[in-house]
């Protein structure tokens, strides 16, 4: 039942997120912010919601720091492995990080800095508050600045609408996208009961069953709206939705940690969780050269930079799977 169960929800996800990338594609075009920062900010939070329900259900339902964890982690991982794959689909002549604005560098990077307090959290965290540590506290504080010197760097660039019709069509497009947020959301308070089950069957540790089964859950609406964008051209939308979702993503082990009661959330996980953390830096790292350096043509079905991150997806899944 609990496998027919994800399947179900999987299926709703997917359906919620690719209608999504329809709204949310259209709402950057009424409003004028661009495709980039409408990804960066409004998708990557809406596409982030699975995450955070399943990130609270885990911690208050299940009780497992490591499914809270390993899942965030995981999203953050399968996100970059994600944008690797979107190259395929991108033509040959012009590799994926060739099209897009080099102002992802700065969502980038920022994110490095958010997995790289992960990591030392999970090591050393000291409790500030009953239950929650500094570390988590860092991520809420590094999470807004970082939402503030995005919106500084993009604000000069956008393009304020006026128009009266627009506006009109506008709260039409909102009432849509909500609907369908809502939708993910309710789909995402049943995953990590099912994912829990699945641990406990099958014997994998939870770190491997919150980095493979959560994260692929939660990031379906990912999925639908990097297939779904790259197939309109909206190459921007799709980059920056994926990016801001790591950024996101950690914000969201803050809220967690609020949550989880059985004590720190981080120095409860698994410490096998420090690979996903050194394999997400990596990734993005290389995400930031291929973005700057721009490779002008791929000789195989990805060009050398969305290849290494898949590599480094592929082996960071490998080591989890030895170790659980």
């Amino acid at each position: 039942m609990y496998i027919i169960g994800l399947i179900l929800t999987a299926g709703i996800i997917f359906y919620a997120g690719k209608r999504l990338s329809i709204y949310g594609d259209q709402i950057a075009e009424k409003t004028g912010l661009g495709k980039a920062w409408i990804g960066l900010i409004l998708m990557s939070i809406i596409t982030s919601l699975p995450e955070l329900m399943v990130g609270i259900s885990s911690s208050i339902v299940v009780g497992s720091a490591d499914l809270a964890v390993g899942g965030i982690l995981g999203s953050c991982a399968l996100n970059l492995g994600i944008l690797s794959i979107m190259d395929v689909f991108t033509p040959k002549d012009k590799p994926l990080f060739g099209k897009v604005s080099q102002s992802h560098v700065l969502a980038a990077a920022l994110s490095i800095i958010l997995v790289a307090l992960v990591g030392i959290g999970l090591n050393f965290n000291i409790e500030i508050i009953p239950s929650i540590g500094i570390i988590s506290l860092l991520f809420a504080l590094v999470y807004f600045i970082s939402l503030k010197v995005i919106y500084s760097f993009n604000k000069e660039n956008a393009i304020p609408e006026t128009k009266e019709e627009n506006i009109k069509i506008e709260k039409h497009l909102y009432l849509k996208f909500t609907l369908f947020a809502l939708l993910i959301i309710v789909a995402a308070l049943f995953i990590p009961k099912f994912a829990d089950q699945l641990s406990e069957d099958t014997g994998l540790g939870k770190s491997f069953i919150g980095t493979l089964v959560l994260a692929s859950m939660t990031c379906l609406p990912e999925i639908a709206i990097s297939i779904s964008s790259v197939r309109r051209g909206s190459i921007d939308l799709a980059v920056g939705n994926l990016l801001g979702s790591i950024i996101f993503n950690i914000f969201i082990l803050f809220i967690d940690d609020i949550f989880y009661i059985k004590g720190n959330l981080l120095a409860d996980a698994n410490p096998t969780n420090i690979i996903s953390v050194f394999s997400v830096i990596a990734m993005t790292a290389v995400a930031i050269i291929g973005i700057i350096y721009q490779s002008k043509s791929k000789k195989f079905l990805m060009a050398w930079d969305s290849l290494l991150i898949f590599t480094i997806y592929i082996i960071n899944m490998i080591l989890l799977f030895k170790l659980a």
